[in-house]
């Protein structure tokens, strides 16, 4: 893959995997018919995980400014990044082997964005790693104010690169799947 279209440097798809989105642009697709069941459920879990993140940053940013307890950080950050990463693998394994499959099927057009989303998967599979061993590691120092402030900090950092990449991936992954649901339903 060339480095224009992996997760890390990716600014968007390539305009040729997006030719559906200029026929269902995103500001029409709620007033569209197809609009609702699958779409409406997998866009919530969308804004889910993108909420999840910002609740993280949140309390890790309160934390670093010593406006939240280091025991009440750690109980907040181990309950959201369980959810978080649990939720997030579960969705990907479906979407890799049950909906990305059918759906590439659709448009031959659009087929090989597909594939793109497939290797942000694992992309994003090594940031998550990385982030449960930046949380972990933040935990461990709870007791610790002066490594708890450094372990925050990086846990904050991780954070901030984990929403970029995590938006990209979304964003892109919203305008391939849902013009193609909306243009030829789904039979999943």
């Amino acid at each position: 893959m060339t480095d224009d279209l992996k997760l890390e440097t990716r600014v968007r798809l390539p305009d040729p995997l997006r030719v559906l989105l200029a026929a269902y642009p995103r500001d029409g697709w709620t007033n569209d018919p197809g609009f609702d069941g699958l779409i409406r459920f997998w866009l919530d879990r969308h804004l889910m995980f993108r909420r999840l993140l910002s609740e993280m940053t949140t309390k890790s940013e309160a934390l670093l400014d010593r406006k939240m307890d280091p025991q009440r950080f750690g109980a907040v950050m181990s309950r959201y990044g369980g959810i978080f990463v649990n939720g997030l693998h579960e969705h990907h394994t479906i979407e890799d082997t049950h909906y990305f499959p059918v759906l590439s099927q659709k448009d031959d057009r659009i087929s090989k964005g597909f594939d793109i989303l497939d290797a942000d998967h694992h992309a994003i599979d090594r940031h998550l790693a990385d982030f449960v061993d930046h949380a972990n590691g933040t935990i461990k120092t709870l007791d610790h104010r002066d490594r708890l402030q450094s372990a925050a900090g990086d846990l904050h950092d991780h954070l901030g690169l984990l929403h970029r990449l995590l938006d990209r991936h979304l964003t892109d992954e919203e305008e391939l799947v849902v013009p193609v649901i909306l243009k030829y339903g789904v039979q999943i």
